[in-house]
């Protein structure tokens, strides 16, 4: 099957996004046309039935985060995602001949792939999202790069708060939560990420979500 080329938005993610997944938008905006152009490289670019899943996954994963890009950079400056009109629900994003929503992508397409740690790759360009990792999810690394992204998420503190007896979780465990408990309960699936021990009845809190832009200061 076919290896898709990546590099184009690797190179703009090396470039604009640092290592605690801030976006340098205004910068990012200069080079809008490049980014213009590896989106349409993607709609070009069809998944077909012999894809593996790590190409499709690497596909749709970059797909989304580099049209929640291409969103903000449209209706740059904004204080948050939520202030663009119908952020989610817009059908703009192009497969094909297709017109797809972001969240189609995220939830007819990535969460039917049977992989819950899509959850802590994709992002919504808001604070308390997982990080936009800063560099293109491939094929060849996504076991890697989904592993990192996940230990990354649970573990920084801004986002989850893990102590033995007690949990302050991101919402992202609560709105998915049936994604993550296929297999046994939301502490089974944490404490494989966690480099706290947790105790199975600690207790479990959710934070305030803060969908302020993730824009570099």
């Amino acid at each position: 099957s076919k290896t898709l080329d990546h590099s184009a938005w690797n190179t703009l993610l090396k470039k604009h996004v640092d290592l605690t997944g801030n976006v340098d938008y205004k910068a990012f905006k200069a080079d809008q046309a490049t980014l213009t152009a590896y989106l349409d490289y993607l709609a070009h670019s069809v998944p077909s039935e012999n894809w593996t899943k790590e190409e499709g996954l690497a596909y749709y994963i970059n797909l989304y985060n580099a049209a929640t890009v291409q969103l903000i950079l449209n209706n740059y400056p904004t204080k948050s995602i939520k202030d663009i009109k119908d952020p989610w629900g817009k059908e703009w994003v192009k497969i094909g001949d297709e017109s797809y929503s972001l969240g189609d992508i995220e939830h007819k397409i990535l969460r039917k792939m049977d992989e819950p740690r899509i959850h802590f790759a994709i992002n919504c360009a808001s604070f308390s999202c997982p990080k936009l990792l800063n560099e293109a999810y491939t094929a060849q690394k996504l076991e890697n790069q989904l592993q990192q992204a996940s230990k990354d998420f649970v573990n920084d503190p801004t986002r989850n708060i893990i102590s033995k007896e007690k949990l302050q979780l991101s919402n992202i465990f609560k709105w998915y939560k049936k994604d993550f408990t296929e297999n046994g309960n939301l502490i089974d699936y944490i404490k494989n990420y966690s480099y706290t021990d947790i105790d199975q009845k600690a207790n479990i809190k959710y934070l305030t979500y803060d969908w302020s832009l993730n824009e570099k200061k």
